[in-house]
């Protein structure tokens, strides 16, 4: 496939972006994960005048991770999975609770060190890992998977793993959430030009429109979006995709996404990944 197809919309052609969004996430957070739909096509349509900022709250992190709390969390997951169509299977927290959730945010800091995409492909994994294949993310073992699968340099990465490097990156992350009064997952906080104004928190989750219409404020007019890249391109550049992304992105009902998508199988461009909630599409078509 060639990435640069995706990659020259014009969104990515504009040095000078008048905003910026921190995205404070957890990776084990489920209403994050539920977010993907939105942000993905809060990037493509108005990429071009934000820069987007991932920050690790390690709001799970630093918890104690009981069989209660456990439980509590495996409830919430089928609940977002529900209402979101983001599919996340809580019987996880009942089998095989988080060892380490530290470390899961410490991995994604050392994988930023190999690039801010590099980071920013390594958390998607991680996420397809532990919401769609109930895998451990905290194991070193599935971590250094995850890290060769996205084509970080998996040594590098065990290296920077044990650094103080990604260890301080992550202190960082959770300072700056400190500072910003951030205590719920997700939260989003838009800033402008003027180092003078504060920035406007949004905490939880909202239909894309008041998204768009926060940035219209933000820059006192309203944006031009971009256009949507087709969907083949959008395949090609994310790999694995939900129905509900895909839904979402091109305004389509899931009925008529799920009957292309059955197209395309025979086409063998995709293979269907079935989920508890909903359905994903692996790309398989020519690179």
């Amino acid at each position: 496939m060639n990435n640069n197809m995706f990659c020259q919309s014009d969104w990515y052609h504009i040095d000078h972006k008048p905003l910026e969004i921190y995205m404070f996430i957890d990776p084990l957070c489920a209403e994050c994960w539920a977010l993907e739909p939105i942000m993905k096509k809060l990037h493509i349509e108005y990429g071009a005048y934000f820069r987007l900022k991932h920050v690790l709250s390690g709001q799970l992190a630093t918890l104690n991770l009981g069989a209660k709390k456990q439980s509590k969390i495996a409830k919430i997951w089928e609940m977002t999975a529900i209402r979101s169509g983001m599919s996340c299977d809580g019987s996880f927290w009942l089998k095989k609770p988080i060892s380490s959730p530290i470390l899961t945010s410490i991995s994604i800091k050392a994988a930023e060190l190999q690039g801010k995409r590099a980071g920013i492909k390594f958390l998607r994994k991680l996420q397809e890992l532990l919401f769609l294949e109930k895998e451990n993310i905290s194991d070193l073992h599935v971590l250094k998977n995850a890290a060769a699968i996205v084509g970080l340099d998996v040594e590098e990465f065990v290296k920077d793993l044990h650094s103080k490097s990604a260890s301080k990156a992550f202190q960082c992350d959770l300072k700056i959430a400190a500072e910003m009064d951030v205590t719920e997952m997700p939260t989003l906080v838009f800033f402008n030009e003027n180092i003078e104004d504060e920035g406007l928190k949004i905490t939880g989750m909202y239909t894309y429109d008041i998204y768009v219409q926060i940035i219209s404020e933000m820059l006192d007019k309203k944006p031009k979006p971009s256009s949507i890249p087709p969907l083949e391109q959008f395949l090609q550049h994310y790999k694995l995709v939900a129905s509900k992304e895909i839904s979402v992105v091109y305004e389509m009902p899931i009925s008529q996404v799920e009957k292309e998508m059955k197209k395309w199988i025979l086409q063998q461009k995709v293979e269907k990944i079935p989920a508890k909630y909903g359905t994903f599409w692996r790309y398989i078509g020519e690179d």
